[in-house]
Parts: structure tokens; sequence; C-alpha cells
């Protein structure tokens, strides 16, 4: 509720001060009360709260605070608000304000209670006056009621815009108010139910006169329920519009008219009896036809409003039909300038394609001779006779390129740790000048050792390997120099081969051409005596000009040579850039589908929406989710490439760029997404599965998934994200092989303290609703159990003990498939193990040493994981237990090899996970195969009318949604 809090309150008024409000609650003609829009959501979670807490509150006893905020149970929908009481009708009876609304009723005693600390802060609704205006002082009961019900028709459920001029004693703010560009108190005094007056005076005497005003009314009216309008009626930010703008002013001149109408009815007292008679009739007659005429009038009036908003709808799409008009002009002059061009450039297509030929043919000619001139082969045989027969002594810049290696890691390691931003620019500073040192050394050492015969030339680059792998990772694995080089000559050759290849081509190319060019010339020769024939003439220039081309531009762009790139790359610093776009790009498709989502909800409260445009809406909405679910995934791939960056070369890019969050994102496992919030997705709350934390059900790239709520606080939330990291990099390692439940995303909720994690839905795949069902035959239950026993091998191997392997976090996807389920990430191990889920049916899963308070452990797991397996295999057999807590196996019947296999799975020293996965039991059913049929997915098991404990109740309810039960 901190955000609801932060709303609330925040009562400062300052003159001038504009906000957006919609009405909630009008008390006469001048005055109301309204809510702020951006407390729609900070409503519906107050809303939530109440109806959580208030029913299970205490009764308010004793003497009743006026100053206090209780809970209040509304009379027409039953529903809970805040209230204060006003004053007391009797012992039983008191009048309550609802603050957060603004109107009032009486209630019984009893259904006032006490509301929690957290609650008691300042109204959400504020009340307002027209400044400038005051409520006439001889007015009637009738206009008192009249002047009420035209404001309401102005202000109650609309979005006005308030400007503050003054605040009195109680708290009621005068302002300026305005809905849709119509100044309200201009409205209201126009309809004659105010009164303007120059000089106002301090706000106290305006408030003593309005108050006396309004006592005045409330003594003419007749006792009356004292509710006007239901407390949770206006919680929409974008209220619904009941009344017609057009017929304001209609409506403004029948007020009048009836003004005009009570006025003659005002007869003399001292006319004759028979003569008020006739007036009567007369007036009546008069006032049957003014209606008839103001009817009449507020029509034509409507009519003419139609008829201008037409006229000015027709000028618009003459506008816009001129704009149209005037692209496709240019699009017609663009087209004729295109197809000029194209003309133009067919009439020169030969002359041009020979000459930009010519041109790549002249620059491949002098690379050619310069790459010929250099010995480029000869070169390469030299080498290999050097490496074969020379031999000379170690290169005198090798330990100057040492030392430099060792600083430049030095400097990088120092970046890498440092926290201070201030300091950051003079680290990196120094470690790009280390960096321009090592890269001319290193053309030192690479000039000083071409001019060394290659066997020893092969020893300098295997120590220069040691050194590069210290900074850009290891390669290959090598034995001896021999190997160096025999691997850098292959990759050399496959080089020169894809090289030679490709000039080959190239010389192909052009004789085919020039072939070409022979022929058309013997063709066009009118010297020559001999006659050709019309089918030697060559048709396929076009197609060898073509390939030509290509392969001439790809020889130019084939280099042997990573200078000018290792250049680029030495002078070349990432950023964040391209994330921070796609972070924009997020937050414009977020603030869109949120717009979305309120035309949603207000489209379906309104009394006449269509189902045409709801089905319109949802399409939108699911469009906008999917491409912001597009963008996040690339957000996660940049988020990838800078994590990768951060660890190989650029340690210093977090505290460049703190505002993209990359070690957030680093220590999460790459988990963990601020883009992405539960509000934005279709999610499902699932109730009756929640009662330890909030579950949700969504759907994401047509997958079902479940979002698991977390309860964090400071001091946790970190404990969680580790933990959550260290499970994720465990799967990470071999991915669906891993048999672990995969996590998809860890995403925080920005009004409540907690964090979701995302999970894969399996309906009805856990052990204990799928032996509910249909019990796995002997061997699916090894085919699952072998994939479960891969799972341990994994978490044990990343050093996790799980802690919490039961029958409801153990899912047999298709009957056939067994993955282990993720744990309670806001608990410890020992915690999880000592949970009362850790049974199933009558057997314990704790083992005995952890019942002995040993510290949980892998074989701890590998316990349970015998009863699992034990539990699967006897079916409905009867089983007794032995003193330490370890079941009868002997007693049961079951296969050989599976009972010799649980046996030494309940000894002390038990087997762990990769020992079980090489039994011979599980070689067994890797040859049975499973008929077709049990792959298919069955129907999640319905729930049995039972009487539940909250921790057996959790765990049927994890059972059916293939989540761990909350412990």
């Amino acid at each position: 509720m901190s955000s609801v809090m932060g709303v609330c309150m925040d009562e400062g008024t300052e003159c001038g001060k504009a906000e957006d409000v919609v009405g909630s609650h009008v008390e006469d003609a001048i005055t109301f009360w309204a809510q702020n829009i951006s407390s729609c959501n900070d409503l519906l979670k107050l809303s939530c709260v109440l109806a959580e807490a208030c029913p299970r509150a205490q009764a308010a006893f004793g003497k009743l605070d006026f100053n206090k905020i209780y809970g209040g149970c509304f009379s027409e929908d039953r529903c809970w608000y805040r209230c204060v009481v006003q004053r007391m009708i009797n012992n039983e009876k008191c009048q309550v304000l609802y603050i957060d609304y603004g109107n009032s009723e009486i209630i019984n005693r009893s259904e006032i209670v006490e509301i929690p600390e957290n609650l008691q802060y300042p109204s959400v609704a504020k009340k307002y006056r027209l400044w400038g205006l005051r409520l006439p002082a001889d007015q009637n009961l009738n206009m008192f009621d009249q002047g009420k019900t035209f404001l309401g028709s102005l202000v109650f459920e609309k979005a006005i815009k308030v400007r503050q001029k003054a605040k009195q004693k109680d708290d009621t703010i005068l302002v300026q108010a305005e809905c849709e560009k119509v100044d309200i108190g201009e409205e209201v005094a126009k309809a004659g139910f105010a009164e303007k007056y120059r000089s106002p005076g301090s706000t106290e005497d305006v408030e003593k006169r309005e108050d006396a005003v309004q006592n005045q009314c409330k003594k003419m009216r007749a006792p009356a329920q004292l509710w006007v309008n239901k407390p949770g009626h206006a919680l929409c930010n974008r209220p619904r519009v009941f009344l017609d703008p057009v017929a304001a002013p209609a409506r403004n001149e029948v007020f009048a008219g009836n003004r005009m109408i009570l006025t003659k009815d005002k007869t003399p007292a001292s006319a004759p009896v028979l003569n008020r008679g006739l007036a009567c009739v007369r007036d009546q007659n008069l006032a049957e036809e003014n209606d008839i005429f103001e009817e009449e009038k507020g029509a034509h009036r409507k009519e003419n409003l139609n008829l201008l908003r037409r006229q000015k709808e027709l000028e618009l799409e003459v506008e816009h039909l001129k704009g149209e008009l005037q692209i496709i002009n240019q699009e017609k002059e663009a087209s004729r300038k295109r197809a000029e061009h194209l003309e133009e450039t067919l009439h020169k297509y030969i002359g041009t394609k020979m000459r930009d030929l010519a041109a790549n043919v002249k620059v491949l000619k002098e690379i050619r001779h310069a790459k010929k001139s250099a010995g480029f082969g000869e070169q390469l045989s030299q080498a290999i006779k050097l490496v074969t027969e020379g031999n000379i002594t170690v290169p005198c810049s090798l330990e100057k390129l040492q030392k430099l290696w060792t600083e430049y890691d030095l400097a990088q390691e120092v970046i890498r740790l440092c926290e201070n931003v201030d300091e950051r620019d003079e680290l990196i500073t120094k470690r790009n000048e280390v960096q321009q040192n090592l890269y001319s050394v290193v053309k030192e050492f690479i000039l000083e050792v071409d001019q060394l015969f290659i066997c020893e030339r092969s020893n300098m680059l295997q120590e220069l390997s040691v050194s590069l792998e210290m900074i850009y990772g290891q390669v290959c694995e090598v034995n001896d120099s021999e190997e160096v080089f025999q691997q850098f000559l292959k990759w050399k050759c496959a080089k020169i081969e894809e090289f030679i290849d490709i000039r080959n081509h190239t010389d192909a190319a052009l004789r085919i051409l020039t072939d070409l060019f022979s022929s058309i010339l013997k063709c066009f020769d009118l010297s020559s005596e001999a006659f050709s024939d019309i089918e030697e003439v060559p048709g396929n220039v076009d197609e060898a000009l073509k390939e030509a081309e290509l392969c001439i531009c790809k020889e130019l762009k084939t280099d042997l040579t990573f200078k000018k790139e290792a250049e680029q790359w030495l002078n070349r610093t990432p950023n964040s850039d391209n994330l921070l776009s796609i972070k924009k790009a997020v937050k414009s498709l977020k603030a869109q589908l949120r717009w979305k989502l309120t035309e949603k909800n207000n489209t379906e409260e309104s009394d006449d929406y269509s189902e045409l445009e709801i089905t319109r809406i949802k399409e939108e909405i699911a469009a906008l989710r999917n491409k912001l679910l597009q963008e996040i995934y690339r957000e996660q791939e940049e988020y990838e490439k800078l994590a990768y960056l951060v660890q190989k070369w650029f340690p210093e890019l977090p505290l460049l760029y703190p505002e993209a969050g990359i070690l957030s994102y680093m220590n999460s496992g790459g988990l963990l997404s601020h883009s992405l919030e539960r509000d934005l997705l279709d999610a499902e709350p699932m109730k009756k599965l929640s009662t330890k934390r909030p579950l949700v059900c969504s759907e994401i790239q047509d997958q079902k998934v479940l979002l698991k709520g977390y309860s964090v606080d400071v001091s946790s939330e970190a404990k969680v994200i580790e933990r959550v990291a260290k499970y994720h990099r465990a799967w990470d390692q071999q991915k669906e092989k891993s048999s672990l439940l995969q996590l998809l995303f860890l995403l925080f909720c920005k009004s409540d303290p907690l964090v979701y994690l995302m999970v894969p839905y399996y309906p009805g795949a856990s052990l204990t609703a799928v032996q509910a069902d249909a019990p796995l035959t002997l061997e699916e239950t090894l085919k699952v159990m072998k994939g479960v026993a891969q799972g341990l091998q994994t978490l044990h191997g990343a050093n996790i003990v799980h802690g919490s392997l039961h029958g409801n976090n153990v899912f047999a996807v298709n009957r056939k498939q067994g993955i282990v389920g993720d744990f309670d990430f806001t608990k410890s191990e020992e915690q999880r193990a000592a949970a009362d889920t850790m049974v199933i049916g009558t057997l314990s899963l704790v083992s005995p040493e952890l019942k002995m308070g040993q510290p949980a452990s892998p074989a701890s797991d590998m316990y349970a994981y015998g009863c699992l397996l034990f539990w699967l295999c006897i079916q409905n057999q009867e089983f007794g237990i032995k003193e330490d807590g370890t079941p009868e196996v002997d007693a049961v019947g079951m296969d050989d090899k599976v009972k010799s296999l649980i046996l030494n799975l309940f000894r002390c020293d038990r087997l762990t996970a990769e020992q079980v996965l090489r039994d011979d039991c599980f070689l067994l059913a890797d040859a049975i195969p499973v008929p077709s049929q049990l792959g298919e997915e069955h129907e999640p098991p319905k729930e049995h009318d039972s009487e539940k404990t909250d921790e057996e109740e959790d765990a049927v309810n994890s059972e059916k949604n293939a989540v761990n039960p909350t412990q």
C-alpha cells in the first residue's frame, strides 16, 4: 500500500495548481467531491485490501472517535469502504461519511469495524467549491434540488480540470472547474442556481454564508436517505459520460424556463376567486405551450448543432482528400522522374556496365600484380623450410610482451573492482594506454618473429598463445609446438584454397565474357566473306556480364590479412545505445498497451457498448502485447552481448552506463527483466490456488505459464535473486537435458513488495495428480524417475540441495518425461527439507539424518527420491515402517532390480544421482518402448470434496497446477 499512501497523503493546496479529477458526489449547486484521475489503481487496490481485512476485523466498541478512520459496510452494494463518524443518531445508529467518495449515510453501529494503522491516511476524494459563486439566500428546497441535479449533470463521473484558488479551514478547496472546455461555474451561474459576488472577502465569511444556506435548505427538506451515489462507483480513470454535451444548452434553457413558470404561477392573493381560476387555467395553458415551445426549440438547436458538426466533418474530409490528392500527385511526379531516369539508364546500360567492369578489372590487375611481386606462395614455402631446418634464440621482445600483458590484466581487474564513478575515466584511460603499448609490442614481436626460423617461431607463438588465452580465452588444446604449426598451416592452406577458388571463378567468368565478345565480332564483321548463322549469335551476354561483375567484386573483398580489422577493434569501445533504444521502444509500447487496457475497461463498463468494438480492442491489445514481448526478447539478447563484453573485454561498461542495469541482469543469471510487468500480461488470478502466495496464469508466445509471487524485503531480495540465478545457471548448462523446470523470467511488482517468478505450466502433471488419475505403469515409472535422477544430478553438480522433492514437485510430462520442479527461493535448504509437505500418503520423505538435526545434503535428496520410487512401485500395497523411519521394502512385492535400487537408496551410504542413472533397471526401461496412447496428456484430476489443512490444501493446489507448494 506504499504507493496508495503516497497518493492519498498529498493534500497540499497551492494557488493556481491545476489537476484532473473525476466527480464522485454533489452536495449542492456549487459544492462537489472529486477524486484525482491518477488514483484509479490505488482505489482498486484499497478496495481489495478492505475486502480482505474488514470481514475479519474487530468491531468498533465503546465510544466512537470522530477523528478516527473506520471501515464501514455500504448499504447498497454491501462492500467495505473507509469512513469517519459524523454524528451519533442513537446507541444503535450513526451517520458516517465515506471519505474516499464524499457521500454519507446512516448505518448500524455493528457495520463499523476497526482498520489497520497502515490504512489510516487522508481521504482520496477532496471537497471542492466553485470559486466566486454562492447560493442565493432566498433559495427554496425545489431550487436547491434542481441546482444539485444540474451540477451533478456537469461533474458526476466526468473528467474535469480544476484550478485551485484558495482553501478554507474545513479543507474545502475553492476552484475554477472546466469540463470539455466549458466553465462549470459560468454554467451554474447562467442557470440561476448560484449568484456571483465581486468581493469574496475572507474565505471564513464565504464559508459561514454557504453553510448557513445549506443548513436552511436541509431544514426545509423532508427526511430522506443520506446516500446519493455508492462509494465505489467512480473508480475508473476515464469516467463514462452519461449526458449528451450537445443537449447542454437546451438543458440550461429548460431550467431557465422552469424558473419563469414558477414566477408566473405567483398570483396576487387579493384577486377574485373566479378571476384566479381563469388565471390559473390561462397560466396552465401558457405553461404547456411554453414547454412544447422549449422542447421544439431544443430539438431545433440540437439539429442545428448536428448539422454544424456534420459540416465540420465534411470540411475535414475535404481537407483530408486534398492532402491525399497532393500526396498522389507527388508520387505520380516521383514515378515519372524514375521512369525518365530508368529510360535514360537503359539507353546507357551497356556503356555504363562495361565502364564499371573495366575499372574493377584494372583494380584487380594491380592487386594481383602486387601480391605476385610479394611472392605469396614462395613465402609460405620458405616458412615451411624454416620450420623444419632452422633453430635460433628467443626474441628479445617476448619478455617485454609478457610484462605488458600482466600490466594489462591488472588494469582490467582494477576497472572490474572499481565502485567509484569519479575514478572510472582515469582508470579507463590508463587501461587504454597499456592497450596501445601492448599492441605496439605485439607488432614488434611479430616483426622479430618474422626473422626467425619456424621451429623457434612456433615455440614463441606457443608462449604467445598462453598470454593470449589469459585475455581472449582458450581457443584449442595443444600438446606441443608441432601441433600448433600444423593447425596454423591447415588454416592457412584452407584460406589459400578458398582464395584460389575465388580467383579461378573470376578467370573463368572473364574468359567466357571474352569468348562471347569474340563471337560478336565475327557476327558483325562485314569484311569477312563467311556467312554466320543467326543462331550462332550469343544471347547470354547479360548473364556473362553479371557473373563477371560478381566474381570480380568477391575477389576484391577477399583479404587474407587482419591488421585493419585489429586496428578497428582496438579503437572501438562498445556502448549501450542499442539497449537504451530498445528500452525506449518498450516504454512506448507499454504506454500504448496501458491506454488500450484502460479503453477496454471503460468500454466494457459502458451501458451501450458493442461486441464488435470489444473484439477490435482485444485484437489491438493482443498485437501490442506480442510486439512488447518481441522487444523484451530483443532486450534480453542485447543484455547477453553486453554481459559477455563485460566478462571478457570491457569491465568498465556497468560504470559507464549505470542506467542500463547490466550488473542486475548479470547477478540474476539473465532472468531479471524490469521491462516485463505483471499488469501488462493477460493474467488470470487463481484465487483458490493462492493460499500462501499470489499465483496467476498467463500465456506467452503460445505457451501457458505461471507467475508465482514471493514476498521480499530489502534484505531477502538479494538472497532470492542469488538462489534463482544459481538454479538457472544449473539449468542453462544442459537446457532441456537437465530435467529441471525452466525459469523463464524474474520480474518485480511496482505496487507491492513482491517478486514474480515465471515458469512453464504443466496442468495435472505432478506425480500426486497422475497417480490419483491414472497410476503409472512400471515402465512409465522407470522412464519418469530416470529423468528425476538426471535433474538431481544437475542440481548436485552445481552444489545445490533441492530439499523439497515430493510428489507435488516432480512432474511426469506426457507420462514419460520426468522433470524436477523448482523450490521456494525465499527459504534455505534446511527450511525446505523440514516443511510439512515432505510427506506422501503415510510415508515421510525426510531422511533419518535430517530428523536427527543434521543439515540437508544431496544424500537427503536421494532418500526422498528413493521414497518416491518406492511409493510409485508399491501402488496400493500395505507396508510397515522401521524404527529408523525407513519403510520395510522386503515385505512388499516389486521388481527385484528396482527393490535392490531402493534398498541402496535407504542405506546410510546412499547412491548418488550419477550412480542411480547407471543402474540396471533404468537400462531395462530404455529398452521397453512406451505405448503411444500413454504419451497423451491426461485431464487434470478433479478436486475431491474433503476438509484440508492449509498445508494439505496448498499441496493439492500445487499438484493440479504443476508448481511446487508454498511451504
